[in-house]
């Protein structure tokens, strides 16, 4: 018996369905550059200040710092993700990717220290993303659930049902344990 994902209605999309419906964003997106930006801040501030303390700053060092906390703005930097039907797409500082979530053909785990969803479409296209973005973003996963069942109705996911489950099965205890937080049950 074929598990669904999450108890939405889905229905098949159309040939222009990936440029036509409703968007979801990653709601928390725009807070992480906010902290991105202020870690990059403070660090570059308090290499200032102490060079400046012991009076060793000069051109060279105060480039060096600006270079280090523009590093670190660059690999803290959250890439932001965007769902529509039949599309994924994440968004970083230099790139944009995007992947064909109504013609799946494998999602995966990543392996290594950060835990990331690999998905993979029919043209190649290959995408990583934080599954943490889905689990706080119920409409970006409601749409990708569709489209991977989708993907599974039309024979092209053909590995990564178990890893969707794993996922689906976060998301619900994730929701539960919210429900009955803002409920005062827990």
């Amino acid at each position: 018996m074929e598990r669904r994902f999450t108890h939405a209605a889905t229905g098949a999309h159309g040939a222009g369905a990936a440029s036509h419906g409703p968007i979801a964003h990653d709601v928390d997106w725009a807070g992480e550059r906010r902290s991105a930006l202020g870690v990059a801040f403070l660090l570059f501030t308090a290499l200032f200040a102490a060079d400046s303390g012991f009076d060793t700053l000069d051109p060279t060092r105060g480039a060096a710092w600006t270079g280090l906390a523009g590093l670190v703005f660059v690999i803290l930097h959250p890439s932001r993700v965007s769902v529509r039907p039949g599309l994924l797409s994440t968004r970083g500082l230099l790139m944009t990717d995007t992947v064909r979530t109504d013609r799946l053909v494998s999602v995966r785990w990543s392996d290594g220290v950060a835990q990331r969803l690999v998905l993979r479409d029919a043209d190649g296209s290959q995408i990583e993303i934080d599954p943490t973005v889905l689990v706080r973003n119920p409409a970006m996963w409601h749409l990708l659930d569709a489209d991977a069942l989708a993907s599974i109705r039309r024979g092209t996911l053909l590995s990564g049902v178990t890893a969707l489950q794993e996922l689906a099965e976060r998301i619900e205890r994730e929701t539960a344990r919210t429900v009955f937080k803002v409920s005062g049950l827990e």
